[in-house]
């Protein structure tokens, strides 16, 4: 909003006299969190300014954006008034409604072999391929008491030759609902019994600075994986429920990225989010920008596909993976976990 001058103590401000020197500070900052103050008009005969708050990007030579909570905000270098770093802004928890909806797009770009609905709830399977596709996803009101559809997700468990386990947001309704059936945390999941829900929004990570700089690395993009890509996440030709849950045959739309000989990607519009997944790179290839161009290149393609959004899904123990997509401007949505009979 619009607001007449106030106190800019601790900011960088301009004048006609220091305007190049701000400039460079500006770029300084680049990647901060800032509260910046432009000029939006007059009024009177007297400037109105509005502050945007949020992280600092660089555009070019005649702009900057501040990505605030509402949206990227582009302005003139040349309305820029004032500039100061402010602390992070404190983790705000979403909507469950947001957390179900997230939930459900997730489910529906990583396609269980057997889907069956219980309510709101997802029984699903895959020949224990993944947790994901092989826990019932228990979101919402399954239409029955809470014991009697957990009786529901053992039997139909034992009749696909699975364990039984419930996937469930962290402290959400349903949550607390399994635990006092005395479901306990599946600590025997190797691949994670706590699982982080990072968000990111697109046009930063398909952002030209980034493809410019990690530009040398070679990504193709095809509608079906072939042997290569195969080959970089398994390590071998699918079986028929990996390839079923991976290669959905187009729908939803997908995109299987790849870096000849160094690493692959899966990619998964749904709705208006991309779901990234399956990111691998070889040893011998890792630091040098192959899983940073994988993720550039597959972002620009869900934005071509009508995606705002990128959503992955990472084990919590798997600190390299979460800092390297927090250092692409990810953060966290929410959490799961993985829920077994005691």
């Amino acid at each position: 909003m619009a607001q007449p001058d106030g106190d800019l103590s601790n900011t960088v401000a301009r004048s006609a006299g220091d305007r190049a020197s701000s400039i460079d500070e500006l770029d300084d900052l680049v990647g901060r969190r800032v509260s910046l103050r432009h000029r939006v008009g007059e009024r009177g005969g007297r400037p109105l300014h509005s502050d945007a708050v949020g992280e600092l990007a660089g555009n070019d030579a005649t702009a900057v954006v501040v990505h605030t909570r509402r949206g990227p905000v582009r302005i003139e270098r040349a309305a820029v008034v004032a500039v100061r770093v402010v602390p992070p802004a404190p983790p705000r928890r979403p909507s469950w409604s947001a957390v179900t909806r997230l939930e459900e797009l997730c489910a529906d770009a990583w396609p269980a072999q057997t889907d069956v609905a219980l309510g709101a709830w997802r029984l699903r399977a895959a020949a224990g391929f993944t947790g994901r596709a092989n826990a019932a996803l228990t979101i919402g009101d399954p239409g029955m008491p809470v014991p009697a559809a957990l009786a529901e997700v053992r039997a139909f468990a034992g009749a696909n030759g699975i364990p039984a386990r419930v996937q469930v947001p962290v402290g959400s309704p349903w949550d607390r609902a399994v635990a006092a059936q005395g479901w306990v945390l599946d600590v025997g999941h190797a691949a994670g019994a706590e699982v982080a829900v990072l968000v990111g929004d697109l046009e930063r990570l398909s952002a030209p600075r980034a493809t410019a700089r990690f530009g040398a690395t070679r990504i193709e993009l095809a509608e079906r994986p072939d042997v290569a890509w195969w080959e970089l996440t398994l390590g071998r030709d699918p079986t028929a429920v990996e390839r079923h849950v991976l290669d959905p045959g187009g729908h939803p739309r997908t995109a299987f990225g790849l870096a000849p000989g160094s690493g692959a990607i899966r990619a998964t519009v749904v709705a208006d989010h991309l779901h990234l997944s399956r990111l691998a790179v070889r040893p011998q290839a890792r630091r040098r920008g192959v899983a940073t161009a994988l993720t550039v290149a597959t972002a620009a393609w869900g934005r071509e596909h009508g995606a705002r959004w990128a959503v992955l899904q990472v084990a919590l123990h798997n600190t390299a993976a979460r800092e390297f997509y927090a250092g692409l401007g990810c953060v966290e949505h929410h959490r799961y976990r993985y829920l077994r009979p005691r």
